[in-house]
């Protein structure tokens, strides 16, 4: 984060938390916090970065865009 007052810093992690708990918290109930902490990082680590596509990156998942990228900048 930056200083005090720079909104940017903090839009990108907002949105990340609005779809988390949109596609993920509110729809399902934990039995224990260990149970809510492996179901998100699994979230994080398998669905949202390696498979779920985004139209800002080009409708390519998080991983595949920066394969892309380094791809990119290997060949340049």
């Amino acid at each position: 984060m930056s200083r005090k007052g720079n909104c940017y810093d903090n839009a990108p992690i907002e949105s990340f938390w609005g779809t988390l708990k949109n596609e993920l918290i509110y729809h399902r109930s934990y039995q224990s916090r260990q149970q809510a902490m492996r179901e998100i990082a699994e979230y994080i680590e398998i669905f949202y970065n390696r498979q779920r596509t985004q139209k800002r990156l080009g409708y390519l998942s998080p991983t595949a865009y920066e394969r892309e990228y380094y791809k990119k900048q290997l060949a340049a």
